[in-house]
């Protein structure tokens, strides 16, 4: 918030929303947003029938079992360097223990990065090493993951390799609003993926008459969606409204869409909670497969859940609150977590801990 003035507005613009009589079910698609609603206190400002709900928009909450455990049995060749994104550290597989965390307690190389080029930077300083590169994320962070192929290919690196983790959002979107029982009137869509795929990402919502704006993530960004959602939900304008002018265009970033499109392929891909969805993984094309470490070390562990009492999926779902989790805040905690929205950083879980609902 810059001054008093926009202070105001956002006062001005709740009461507006407020006045709303409909029961109204907004999901926010974004770990960003589920994070800044709660450390905005936006939840609680709303009248109790705007129903704010968090969906699956955190990319290492929704990252199933499978692959944090073929991530922990990598980890322990000797030959291999994992490299990954902070988060994923301590996320949990089906096991508490089968975490990367302690797999490097326990001996393994895993390395910490903060962008894909540095797990390039160890290729260079390990050349004996396969050193695995974890990609995830949406498609905000795909191009990234795809700039450090493009590279080890023009660098000729040949001990760069990739898990490719990474999802799309629309196809979760939909299967989200297949679900009856969720009865989601509102999207309150991704910021960072709408800078990538732009508006025209998002205009299939336009087709289920449901209310959606593409948000950023200061206060005022998020009001001024959860205004347009409900806006429109009162005028029965179901068209994709934009609140995110200042970065996200029509088309999005064109190069990035472009080098996703030449590296990656959608394939259908597990969702922890969620489980097998459409053609919702990017995977890379067959052209890259030196580069893909699942062709090099097939995955041979069984998909299937764990049953601990953890209820991320119900969280993901927006079936449950958070905190209507049985372990929520007396089991599960940030500091001993027992499934992965109360890990990561954007996690559900972690928000509602952090900032009390």
């Amino acid at each position: 918030m810059k001054n008093n003035n926009e202070v105001q507005e956002c006062l001005k613009k709740i009461d507006e929303i407020n006045k709303c009589k409909e029961n109204i079910n907004i999901m926010e698609v974004c770990g960003t947003h589920t994070m800044a609603i709660s450390k905005f206190g936006i939840r609680s400002a709303l009248a109790d029938n705007i129903n704010l709900i968090s969906g699956p928009g955190c990319p290492v909450c929704v990252t199933p079992d499978i692959y944090i455990d073929y991530t922990y049995e990598l980890s322990k060749n000797k030959d291999i360097i994992i490299a990954t994104y902070g988060d994923m550290i301590r996320v949990p597989g089906s096991r508490p223990e089968y975490n990367l965390e302690n797999a490097k307690a326990e001996g393994a190389s895993v390395r910490m990065v903060y962008s894909s080029i540095d797990a390039l930077n160890i290729c260079k300083e390990n050349p004996n090493k396969k050193v695995v590169f974890l990609g995830i994320g949406f498609e905000t962070t795909a191009p990234a993951t795809a700039v450090a192929l493009k590279e080890a290919i023009a660098q000729n690196i040949k001990n760069f390799y990739i898990l490719s983790m990474h999802k799309k959002v629309e196809p979760v979107m939909r299967l989200l609003l297949m679900d009856e029982s969720l009865k989601i009137d509102g999207f309150l869509c991704p910021g960072h993926v709408a800078v990538v795929i732009g508006e025209q990402g998002f205009k299939f919502l336009e087709g289920y008459k449901c209310a959606s704006s593409i948000a950023g993530f200061e206060m005022n960004e998020i009001i001024d969606g959860i205004f347009d959602i409900t806006k429109s939900i009162e005028n029965n304008d179901f068209s994709l409204k934009n609140a995110y002018r200042r970065l996200v265009k029509k088309n999005g970033n064109i190069t990035a869409v472009k080098i996703i499109d030449e590296t990656f392929e959608a394939l259908d891909d597990y969702w922890r909670g969620i489980g097998m969805i459409k053609n919702s993984g990017l995977k890379l094309k067959k052209e890259y497969d030196m580069f893909d470490i699942e062709k090099i070390y097939p995955m041979k562990i069984p998909y299937e859940t764990h049953k601990n009492g953890c209820m991320c999926g119900e969280v993901l779902k927006g079936k449950i609150k958070p905190n209507e989790c049985k372990l929520f805040g007396s089991v599960c905690s940030p500091e001993y977590p027992v499934g992965p929205c109360m890990v990561s950083s954007e996690g559900s879980c972690s928000a509602y801990y952090k900032y009390r609902f």
